[in-house]
C-alpha cells in the first residue's frame, strides 16, 4: 500500500497509477451533486470558495445522520458520473482528486489527464466501515444541504485504489 497526505502535492500525484492500492491520510472535503452546483456558481462568479481547491481531495459522499457517541455517520461512496457536468472548473480551480465510485464519463477522464489530477475509487457497499477511518469531521459549508452540506473530514489511512491515473490510464478500460 502507498501512503499518501493531503493536500497531495505535484510529487505524489506523478508517483501514482491506475490499479494502486493507496492510504490516505489528512483532510477531505465531501461534496455531492448540490455542493458541487454551488462551488461552480460560486466560481463563474469569482467569488471565494469556502475552502482552497488546491491540491485538495473532494469525496463524493453524503454521510449520513452522526449517530450518539460517534464521530460520523456511515461514509461510504456515491456514483462519480453524478458529479461529471460540474468537475471540469473544479480541476481548472486546481482540485488534486477525486474520491467516489464508477466510471467517469470522457470529458471527465481527458480533462483529468489534461490538468494531471488523480481519481481514486473507495469501496461501496462498506460505508459504515469507511466511518472508522475518519477522526473528525465538521460541516464547513452549505449547512442548509443537510447530508449534502461539505464537511471537513479528517482521516487516517482511508483505503483508496486510483482508477484514473495523471496520465489518463483507467482501470474501468475495457470494462463494459
Amino acid at each position: 500500500m502507498i501512503k499518501i497526505t493531503t493536500p497531495l502535492t505535484r510529487e505524489q500525484i506523478i508517483n501514482l497509477k491506475a490499479g494502486d492500492e493507496v492510504f490516505l491520510t489528512g483532510t477531505v472535503f465531501t461534496a455531492r451533486d448540490q455542493a458541487h452546483k454551488k462551488l461552480c456558481q460560486l466560481l463563474a462568479e469569482g467569488r471565494k470558495l469556502p475552502f482552497d481547491l488546491k491540491g485538495q481531495v473532494i469525496y463524493y459522499c453524503g454521510p449520513t445522520q452522526t449517530p450518539k457517541g460517534k464521530i460520523i455517520g456511515s461514509c461510504g461512496p456515491t456514483t462519480s458520473r453524478r458529479m461529471d457536468e460540474f468537475t471540469l472548473p473544479l480541476l481548472k480551480a486546481e482540485l488534486g482528486a477525486m474520491i467516489g465510485k464508477g466510471g467517469r464519463c470522457r470529458e471527465v477522464q481527458q480533462a483529468i489527464k489534461k490538468y494531471q489530477k488523480i481519481y481514486f475509487l473507495t469501496y461501496a457497499g462498506c460505508a459504515a466501515l469507511l466511518s472508522k477511518y475518519v477522526y473528525s469531521a465538521q460541516v464547513i459549508a452549505f449547512a442548509d444541504l443537510g447530508p449534502e452540506a461539505i464537511q471537513r473530514l479528517e482521516v487516517k489511512d482511508f483505503p483508496l485504489i486510483v482508477a484514473i491515473d495523471r496520465k489518463g490510464e483507467n482501470i474501468f478500460q475495457g470494462v463494459s
